[in-house]
């Protein structure tokens, strides 16, 4: 492999080729081609031997285990103005790209129903004001049938043009690929600095200025959302605090806004004690998280096995990239689909704690779907 730097204005998507992996927030991320596929535990001895600069990148099942890819070609932007690219591969853009009509009814499938959705909720709920467990996770899937064969880059493309500050991804999983743009940093690690950025809690955006700001407020004043958003915190300090040498965050929520959802957040920023884990580590130590399964953790899983109907399998997993110093980037894979040939499932979930309403959950993730469902008309 030979290095070389290329121009600040080089698009990372255009370095992902089939087989490899893509993750770009405001330009800064990985594009690689295909590789070696290498367990989580084998991760760091496979990058000690490969040439400085190299990562292994990818996503993990939600349940755990999985692979990551250490692609032959590499381009990385560690920053604004510094793009390595590492082996010889080529470019490809995306060019012409026109969108296709909207899917009709006979083409989208939900799995759960919605009625059933919304009777998990229900048992959810009941669950939790029996003192079971405190949230719960749980999500749901269209399956949508296309006229053609999606567009791994296409859609990426098109999901980072609405939204270049979430972490845009495309990473090959089980029986596909895995394409979205999640806005949750799940931990990130510059030497000893550490960030993350945990969201839980959410309101719809709106394109009328005061309704927009209505939602937004009445989010930042919701018991049921704050509680939700508390119970993540919570868990990122008891995970966090132990591995630092120092660590701060927001005391309160913040509000985020994204293209088409508020959320509540909180960042995270610390120094991390010695011996550092590497941000591959810090990421296994965080997932999952109470944003993704819920508290506590065993009995949240257990529920979300008998409650969901489906499996995740790498959706709400880790999806980032490590260097050999220990240095990366990982979000969570939401907000996202698995693409095989004319076939994509989308998923999205809410967070449900004691005083969730079902048919606001359903409302919710029915939002999230028609968000992304406009976006894979370009895929």
């Amino acid at each position: 492999m030979s290095a070389a730097r290329l121009g600040a204005s080089f698009d990372l998507l255009a370095a992902w080729h089939e087989g490899g992996v893509f993750l770009d927030r405001d330009g800064v991320g990985i594009g690689t081609g295909p590789g070696d596929r290498v367990a989580p535990a084998d991760v760091a001895a496979a990058l000690a031997e490969r040439p400085e600069g190299v990562v292994a990148a990818g996503v993990l099942p939600f349940d755990g285990g999985g692979t990551l890819v250490i692609g032959e070609d590499q381009v990385r932007r560690i920053d604004p103005f510094v793009t390595t690219k590492i082996g010889e591969g080529g470019a490809t853009l995306v060019t012409g790209v026109i969108p296709a009509a909207a899917f009709g009814e006979p083409a989208v499938t939900p799995v759960p129903a919605p009625e059933l959705y919304a009777g998990a909720v229900q048992e959810a709920v009941r669950r939790i004001r029996a003192g079971e467990l405190r949230k719960v996770v749980l999500a749901r899937t269209i399956e949508v049938a296309g006229d053609r064969t999606f567009d791994a880059r296409r859609l990426a493309h098109r999901l980072r043009a609405v939204d270049p500050h979430a972490f845009s991804f495309i990473a090959p999983a089980a029986r596909g690929v895995l394409v979205g743009a999640s806005p949750e940093l799940l931990i990130s690690r510059q030497g000893s600095e550490v960030r993350a950025n945990p969201l839980a809690g959410s309101a719809p955006r709106s394109g009328d200025k005061d309704e927009d700001r209505a939602n937004a407020d009445a989010l930042a004043a919701s018991a049921k959302n704050r509680e939700e958003h508390a119970i993540v915190v919570e868990a990122i300090v008891a995970a966090l605090q132990p591995l630092c040498a120092t660590l701060t965050w927001d005391r309160e929520p913040v509000l985020l806004e994204t293209a088409n959802v508020w959320h509540l957040s909180t960042r995270f920023r610390g120094r991390l004690a010695e011996p550092a884990p590497s941000a591959l580590d810090l990421a296994l130590a965080l997932h999952p998280t109470p944003a993704v399964a819920g508290a506590p953790t065993d009995v949240a899983l257990a529920a979300i096995g008998q409650l969901e109907g489906f499996a995740r399998a790498s959706y709400a997993g880790p999806v980032g990239w490590v260097d050999a110093e220990g240095n990366g980037v990982w979000a969570i894979a939401l907000r996202c689909a698995l693409l095989s040939a004319d076939r994509a499932t989308l998923y999205a979930g809410a967070g449900i704690v004691g005083g969730s309403v079902p048919e606001d959950e359903v409302d919710e993730t029915d939002r999230k779907f028609r968000a992304f469902l406009d976006a894979l008309r370009w895929g």
